[in-house]
């Protein structure tokens, strides 16, 4: 009876906590929803569109302006600029201007023509990696169909038929079917990693401000005591308000992405409301395992914040982990994010039946109770409240 009565009266306390600073508001509400509306809306189009860039044309010829045409018809690139020299695009380049460049070298024409194998070149600026592999992609593409049609415009003066060129030029058809993404959409797969990736940052941030400025302020004596000594109950009831609070949130970006932006689901709803739900307990065991190891809230919050930010890498949204080195690859294994990914992958792209996923449910229900492995040490720590700045 009395535990039930510590447990109440620990919700009551954490409630009047929470509503007594804005900042629990401004993280658990305000930040998940904000970066989740700033990934929707800048993906909004699916692909960045319109990478500035320039192109050099030193030939002046009809074949050449014919390929400027076509850099220009390509929907990733905008050509913002004709430079007259390599000089002049590549200070554009350091000048932010433009994030690449395509170079038609001189008595291009007539080369080509000639059989003389004249060289095309393209530059792009790696250091902003998504605008420069736009460019670097849709460079490639210009330079592919323009030697292409070099090579058939010389095949077809040799006297060969158009059947014969075609059989010559593309030997094989390649038929793609792109599975899960048939749009090749970078929101579809980004966007709901990032802002989830983002809650969670949040979940870890503000479980750990919520134990640790217990000690900091030196009440975490008189947390204990609403609780009557038990440590699992302070916990519960300091946790179980936040957990409401997220799973809310949780639930609203579950709709904001498929209901309302209408990102494919093609598995089961149910479970995919299920792994962003069982998401949010989750983060907040890692959490509680980093404080109640180092309960001292600036190493802790230290420690989230690296491991939060460091899981949009490692967590496979933009680089496989099996590529990864084992020492990196190996912390993908460590972040809750990195299941909810995975059951995203199965449930939402593919659609594959639950089967496929059980492993990934099963370690998300686990890092809870991982969370509470350590709370010994935690109890050690409120009985005996050191602040060290």
């Amino acid at each position: 009876m009395s535990s039930d009565l510590g447990f109440i009266a620990g919700i009551k306390r954490e409630i009047r906590r929470m509503g007594s600073r804005r900042m629990y508001l401004f993280g658990m509400v305000l930040v998940p929803v904000f970066v989740a509306f700033f990934f929707l809306s800048l993906l909004g189009e699916g692909l960045p569109e319109q990478v500035p860039t320039a192109v050099v044309d030193l030939d002046h010829s009809s074949m050449s302006r014919s390929v400027t045409r076509s850099l220009k018809a390509v929907q990733v690139l905008d050509i913002s600029q004709e430079c007259e020299s390599y000089d002049d695009a590549l200070k554009a380049v350091r000048e932010g201007e433009i994030f690449g460049f395509f170079v038609i070298p001189a008595n291009f024409e007539k080369d080509a023509l000639g059989g003389r194998t004249p060289t095309l070149e393209y530059y792009s600026n790696m250091t902003y990696f998504v605008p420069g592999t736009l460019a670097f992609k849709g460079f490639k593409t210009v330079a592919v169909g323009t030697a292409a049609g070099v090579v058939q415009q010389v095949l077809s003066s040799m006297g060969l038929s158009s059947g014969q060129v075609s059989e010559l030029v593309q030997p094989l058809v390649i038929d793609q079917f792109p599975i899960g993404n048939p749009w090749m959409n970078y929101a579809i797969y980004l966007s709901p990693d990032f802002v989830m990736c983002t809650l969670v940052l949040m979940i870890m941030f503000m479980t750990v401000f919520a134990i640790t400025m217990e000690i900091k302020q030196y009440t975490s004596r008189q947390w204990l005591a609403t609780a009557h000594d038990n440590i699992l109950v302070a916990v519960v009831s300091k946790l179980l308000p936040h957990t409401i609070v997220f799973e809310a949130v949780a639930v609203f970006l579950f709709w904001l992405l498929f209901g309302y932006s209408h990102f494919p689901l093609n598995g089961s709803a149910g479970w995919m409301l299920a792994a962003t739900m069982l998401l949010v307990p989750a983060a907040q065991g890692f959490a509680l395992f980093v404080c109640s190891c180092v309960p001292n809230p600036r190493l802790s919050l230290i420690i989230c914040a690296l491991f939060g930010i460091l899981s949009f890498s490692f967590a496979g949204f933009s680089f496989p982990v099996q590529d990864m080195y084992g020492c990196i690859g190996v912390f993908s294994w460590l972040a809750p994010i990195r299941y909810w990914f995975l059951i995203y992958i199965n449930e939402a792209l593919n659609g594959v039946d639950l089967y496929y996923s059980r492993y990934w449910f099963v370690a998300l229900i686990i890092f809870p109770f991982v969370g509470m492995s350590m709370l010994h040490n935690l109890r050690k720590a409120c009985l005996n409240p050191v602040y060290v700045p």
